[in-house]
């Protein structure tokens, strides 16, 4: 039911404003008949009662006439910056005039509903701590990764150095750097362990003690060949019975000692040089390889721990900072569900110059918008421009810095000028009630300072497009398209005589004629139906020529010359010119 109920109402509302539409043409054709009418005479003729028009040679303003409405050229728009839907819970008067004292104390215009805002954005004023707190433990989290990187890798270079050194004191220096440098384990090689040991170069803790092995050994010989010589003489002296037997098996003793010991310390070396110097040298240089391993490994781990203290820093980092754009993004709406006073000026509801807000969702206390709807306008007095529709056919003539001349409905005893500012470089929307016209919005600017011009106000400007002096020109209902070619009928001794004419340029009223029609000449505004057989003679006697038609000419157009006469006097200046724009 109330489906059906809004069909119908829609459809009142068409057939009411199709109604204004028809009552608006019809009062236009009338104004614009009584125009031409102290111009125009009738004239009987065997052929019937004709509507003339004496042609004339003169001035002709060639320009274009449209309506449009009064806004300002330059105007403040103030817009929800709430994302969604919010509802107005004040707003100033329309029509309230904002003073500087207004705006210096920051006059609150507009309040939405922030209730929700607050809500969030205390939750998030709470996330947002939270983040921060975050970043700082990260922060701190990598300075102390970045310092215990630099105390592990240090210490681990020094173990290198420290281990190398140890390597260089057991072999010497020249034989452990001559290894190291190498890079390969000589030291399993038997072989290489005695060219070592052979080495003149051999030093360190090696070299020295195999000086004390060897120097024992020195001494225990010595002191072996020593006792071998006492006991050779304790052997003569006891055969002369010089000393006891004791004293011969202690000397004895003594010998087999001594070289006992010199046996320990030849042992001894051979021991040192076959396992104790091997074992030795190869720990201290795997010490050292291992030394090595172990800061690569250091550094490999220092890198992996900063890598990930860096990318924990980083994402509380972004963290963070999405978490205080989005604080900053809620503080914004927040502070703006108040709208204050930008600009002096009048205040303007949106809705007040969109009639399909006006109807649907007016600007009022209690009244919903959305994110990026305009609310308010503050218009600028001081300069002001109209805005008007120009028919496609004429919007190739306007260009900007063109002057107008207009006429305001408030005021039609006074004149205003103006010049074209701007003009759109694509086509309105179709309109539904007739789909097929074409217009271009197009702006101009009134000149001067007109306090009395508000907002909203209609006005009449016409655009000054060319200026041509000294031509002949006819009104535009003389002028016809038959098969291809202009046509116009010239009453001469009373009958219609018909004209292959050329035009020129044309104005709303006139169209200016370049060839077959002179100043005097009596032409008719309401000519005869044309047919075949009626293509008889012009003026000079020759039959006009058949032009082929061209397919853009063509289509669409109607014959001229089967309009009546009562026809031609109802219609407006604008249907008529529509009609013939294309001359």
């Amino acid at each position: 039911m109330a489906k059906d109920l809004n069909k119908k109402q829609n459809k009142t509302k068409r057939k009411k404003l199709l109604r204004w539409i028809l009552i608006s043409i019809i009062i236009a054709s009338i104004g614009g008949y009584f125009l031409f009418k102290k111009s125009l005479t009738t004239t009987a003729s065997s052929d019937g009662s004709y509507i003339t028009y004496v042609a004339k040679k003169g001035d002709l303003t060639i320009s274009v006439t449209e309506s449009g409405d009064i806004k300002a050229l330059n105007s403040t728009d103030l817009k929800s910056e709430v994302e969604g839907r919010t509802t107005i819970i004040s707003i100033v008067d329309e029509g309230t005039e904002i003073t500087e004292e207004d705006v210096k104390n920051k006059m609150i215009l507009v309040e939405l509903d922030s209730a929700d805002i607050k809500e969030r954005l205390t939750q998030q004023e709470i996330t947002h701590l939270k983040a921060d707190a975050s970043l700082t433990e990260a922060k701190e989290s990598l300075d102390i990764q970045v310092k215990q990187n630099s105390s592990d890798i240090q210490a681990g270079e020094l173990n290198v150095r420290f281990s190398l050194m140890d390597f260089q004191k057991y072999l010497g220096e020249t034989i452990a750097d001559k290894i190291v440098e190498s890079g390969q384990n000589i030291l399993e090689d038997q072989s290489a362990i005695k060219n070592i040991l052979d080495d003149p170069n051999l030093g360190g803790e090696a070299l020295q003690r195999i000086r004390d092995l060897d120097g024992d050994i020195y001494l225990k010989e010595q002191n072996l060949e020593l006792a071998k010589s006492t006991y050779d003489w304790t052997i003569k002296l006891f055969e002369k019975e010089y000393i006891s037997l004791n004293k011969k098996e202690a000397d004895r003793l003594d010998k087999e000692q001594k070289n006992i010991l010199r046996n320990k310390s030849i042992t001894a070396k051979k021991l040192f040089v076959g396992y104790e110097f091997p074992k030795e040298a190869q720990k201290l240089y795997s010490d050292y390889i291992e030394s090595k391993r172990e800061l690569d490994r250091t550094l490999s781990l220092a890198r992996s721990k900063l890598a990930q203290a860096q990318a924990q820093l980083g994402s509380n980092e972004a963290t963070y900072k999405l978490q205080k754009e989005r604080l900053e993004k809620l503080t914004h709406q927040y502070e703006a569900c108040t709208i204050i006073a930008p600009a002096t000026g009048q205040v303007v509801y949106s809705s007040s110059t969109d009639r399909w807000l006006q109807q649907r969702r007016p600007i009022e206390i209690g009244g919903e918008v959305r994110e990026r709807q305009k609310i308010i306008s503050i218009p600028d007095p001081t300069v002001m421009k109209i805005e008007i529709k120009v028919h496609e056919t004429w919007i190739d003539k306007i260009v900007p810095g063109q002057k107008t001349l207009i006429t305001i409905a408030a005021f039609p005893d006074e004149k205003f000028t103006g010049e074209v500012i701007k003009k759109s470089p694509l086509a309105d929307p179709e309109n539904w009630l007739n789909p097929d016209l074409k217009v271009y919005s197009t702006d101009i600017r009134i000149d001067g300072v007109n306090e009395s011009l508000k907002t909203g106000m209609t006005g009449k400007v016409e655009i000054i497009i060319k200026e041509l002096k000294n031509v002949i020109s006819v009104p535009i209902q003389a002028v016809i398209n038959h098969q291809g070619q202009k046509i116009c009928f010239v009453l001469e001794n009373g009958k219609p005589v018909m004209r292959n004419v050329e035009t020129g340029q044309f104005n709303d009223s006139f169209v200016e004629i370049t060839k077959e029609v002179h100043a005097g000449d009596v032409v008719i505004l309401n000519p005869p139906r044309i047919s075949e057989s009626k293509l008889t003679t012009d003026a000079q006697g020759k039959k006009p020529k058949k032009a082929k038609r061209k397919p853009d000419e063509a289509k669409g157009r109607s014959d001229r010359a089967a309009r009546r006469p009562d026809e031609a006097e109802g219609r407006s200046n604008r249907a008529t010119r529509r009609g013939r724009q294309e001359r």
